[in-house]
């Protein structure tokens, strides 16, 4: 029982950076913009919010140094597919790898040839929500990772219960018809890719600031990527993006623990594990997932 709620514990806190750029992104997408710089933008929002807590001391100036990373990337992103209407495939990759060289450069900039940078001497504290009882480990999360679960309803009432969430999905679905109904479109998408930078921010804010404490240059380990085929599975639906999110943690904490009790299977296996099945899971899901109608299309005014 004991090493089953140590699984769940890890399943959560694995699972928040995922959660964070899942719902940026759904946000993103759902209004007509698909933003594949998101590797990038958690691997430079998780730089720059490290450097800025080591060198000011404060973990909230570095939170807030994540956050606008992750915002400036955005605008950059809508300056070239909302404003210039440039492909948004093109785009998105060369943001992530402009956002992977200038971290990596600033990197060796800053801390040389070392291979990590000294650890934050503190991390965001976590909270214990039933200390004493049997559920204590799982309860026992980062302030972060609380704040996710509950963007996830927070996320669904601004998209379904909201005339901002109405406008945003007509613009994803028929900018033609939200325009003749006097939506400003290019406005929609902005804000979108603002909010969506926003969350992706917070997303390399938990890797650098709360689990790990310190950058690496793997730190995201293909996660933005990851968080993309989760938007898909969940069929940009904010509580099936938290199954989903759920999902890639559980199994990413699952082969941490096969790993530490050393099961006879290769270790590269163990490491493939969640990856092979968010691709098995995108394979039997995709195919009758309700893509935004105008996603991937840039919107031109007659």
């Amino acid at each position: 029982m004991d090493s089953l709620i140590l699984l769940f514990a890890a399943m959560l806190r694995i699972s928040t950076p995922i959660l964070f750029a899942s719902l940026g992104e759904t946000l993103v997408e759902r209004a007509g913009v698909l933003n594949l710089g998101i590797e990038g933008t958690l691997l430079l929002s998780a730089f720059s919010g490290f450097v800025a807590a080591q060198f000011t001391g404060s973990l909230w100036l570095g939170l807030v140094a994540a956050v606008l990373t992750g915002i400036a990337l955005s605008l950059l992103m809508g300056l070239l597919t909302v404003t210039f209407g440039l492909s948004q495939h093109v785009c998105g990759l060369g943001i992530t790898l402009l956002a992977s060289g200038v971290a990596l450069f600033a990197f060796r900039l800053i801390y040389g040839g070392a291979s990590t940078p000294p650890a934050l001497e503190t991390s965001f504290v976590t909270l214990d929500i039933l200390p004493g009882t049997a559920f204590a480990p799982l309860f026992s999360q980062h302030w972060l990772t609380y704040i996710s679960l509950l963007c996830v309803p927070l996320v669904h009432w601004l998209l379904y219960r909201t005339a901002f969430g109405l406008r945003l999905r007509a613009v994803g679905e028929q900018p033609e018809a939200a325009d003749t109904a006097g939506i400003n479109v290019y406005k929609m998408r902005y804000l979108a890719l603002i909010l969506g930078g926003a969350f992706m921010g917070l997303a390399g804010a938990f890797l650098s600031l709360a689990q790990l404490g310190a950058f690496s240059h793997g730190i995201i380990n293909g996660r933005g990527w990851v968080a993309i085929a989760i938007v898909i599975f969940g069929n940009w639906l904010p509580y099936r993006v938290l199954a989903g999110a759920l999902l890639f943690g559980g199994v990413q904490a699952l082969q941490l623990r096969l790993q530490a009790e050393g099961v006879p299977l290769p270790y590269e296996l163990l490491l493939a594990l969640p990856y092979i099945l968010t691709i098995v899971a995108i394979a039997f899901v995709g195919r009758n997932a309700s893509y935004p109608a105008a996603l991937l299309k840039p919107y031109r005014r007659e």
